[in-house]
């Protein structure tokens, strides 16, 4: 019996006699539970009376991205000489498409302008680059400042860019759309700067949840808060293009004293899982360092965070890392699965593209705290309202235990009991 079945169980008439439940064994590295048992009546009981059956469920089957490791010790893509990209090439965005991974990337000539340029990869990890730019500064918003930071989505029989557009003045959050990745044709700036129910200054970095949940659109953007720190908004869309800001306050705020405490940026779109809505951001302390981390939100309510990460999961450790436009930056702005793991593409030190592996797995597997803060929600079953006592005297076979029945360690067993 699944968690998810286990967790759903009803109570109906509940006998004298529960349940015989021999053994229980977990597997960290699938996130599973299995129970074993002789007999028993029904599992609703169990659930109203024991409710550390189902933290059990929420914790065991609850997953992320672990093992981070970097793809070689050198950047896959870097300036060049002269031109359109000899200042830097960095924060890229990946997509997959007729089996090649497709990267939009931010080149940035000497003046300082941005572009975004292409380059295609039959591996996820050599790509070959286009000689020109797929989309240049033209629109009143991007001129002299250029479009930077995409992050790429596909929606039906369209490919969805958004972007930042600086014209040296502002920075506001804009939207693109194409059916091939090289021709784009301009939604227009889709979130203004200085406005929204908490946001003081520009907007930024907008990534989209690629399915509707409740017959809207969703989407992670950045703000600058009144304290003047850059914390992560989320608006909903019928259309993708007119957007409603959904929060008071930031959907995910700073935390002083952590690797976020300065800004929470959005990462990558996010992606769906059982477990909610799983998006990478990349957070950035007081001395501006930028390391990555993971939040996870309700699926039934992308405004609820169910789950993130107490310290990042990736952080700059490489010279070209550490040394750059920008010093100390590893930001994380593209993913693709590949097998069964995943290629992270990121922006290091504001001049070069990274890539990292990780693979999906339990968070007990990746090291990772697990999160006390996840709960099952209500499911349909109904606890007594008046359970009876557990009895002074228990009657019970005696189990057997092996060495792969044990949590954390140790056995555990729950027996038969009459009353």
């Amino acid at each position: 019996m699944s968690c998810a079945k286990l967790c759903k169980a009803r109570w109906d008439n509940p006998p004298r006699t529960l349940f015989w439940l021999e053994s229980v064994a977990m597997n960290p590295n699938r996130g599973t539970i299995s129970i074993r048992c002789s007999a028993f009546a029904n599992l609703g009981f169990l659930l109203g009376t024991f409710g550390l059956a189902a933290l059990l469920c929420a914790q065991s089957q609850f997953s992320l991205f672990g093992d981070w490791k970097r793809i070689g010790d050198a950047p896959i893509l870097s300036p060049t000489r002269d031109g359109w990209q000899s200042a830097g090439t960095f924060n890229p965005a990946v997509i997959v498409r007729d089996g090649k991974f497709v990267m939009l990337y931010r080149a940035q000539d000497a003046a300082g302008t941005s572009r975004l340029g292409y380059a295609e990869s039959t591996d996820g990890i050599h790509f070959t680059r286009r000689n020109e730019p797929v989309l240049v500064p033209e629109a009143d918003y991007e001129k002299d400042g250029g479009v930077e930071d995409p992050r790429l989505v596909e929606i039906g029989d369209r490919y969805y860019l958004t972007y930042t557009g600086y014209n040296k003045k502002d920075a506001q959050l804009c939207l693109a759309e194409s059916r091939d990745l090289m021709h784009w044709k301009r939604l227009g700036v889709i979130l203004p700067a200085y406005q929204g129910k908490w946001n003081r200054a520009w907007t930024k970095s907008g990534a989209i949840v690629p399915e509707k949940l409740g017959g809207k659109y969703w989407m992670y953007w950045l703000g600058t808060a009144a304290d003047k720190t850059d914390q992560m908004g989320l608006s909903s869309s019928t259309d993708l293009v007119h957007w409603h800001e959904e929060t008071e306050t930031p959907v995910l705020p700073r935390r002083p004293g952590k690797f976020d405490s300065r800004v929470v940026e959005p990462g990558p779109p996010p992606i769906f899982t059982p477990q909610g809505i799983v998006l990478i951001y990349n957070g950035a302390d007081d001395n501006l360092v930028y390391r990555t981390g993971i939040a996870i939100f309700d699926r039934r309510d992308p405004r609820k965070v169910l789950y993130r990460t107490e310290e990042p999961v990736f952080a700059p450790e490489r010279e070209w890392e550490k040394v750059g436009q920008v010093p100390n930056v590893v930001f994380v702005e593209g993913m693709a699965r590949r097998g069964n793991g995943w290629l992270f593409y990121y922006g290091a030190a504001d001049k070069y593209v990274g890539i990292a592996t990780a693979s999906w797995m339990s968070c007990r597997s990746a090291q990772i705290d697990c999160p006390s803060s996840v709960r099952p929600q209500p499911g349909p079953f109904t606890p007594l309202k008046n359970p009876p006592k557990w009895p002074a005297r228990v009657t019970a076979s005696t189990p057997t235990a092996s060495s792969k029945n044990r949590l954390g360690g140790k056995a555990r067993f729950l027996r038969r009991a009459r009353w």
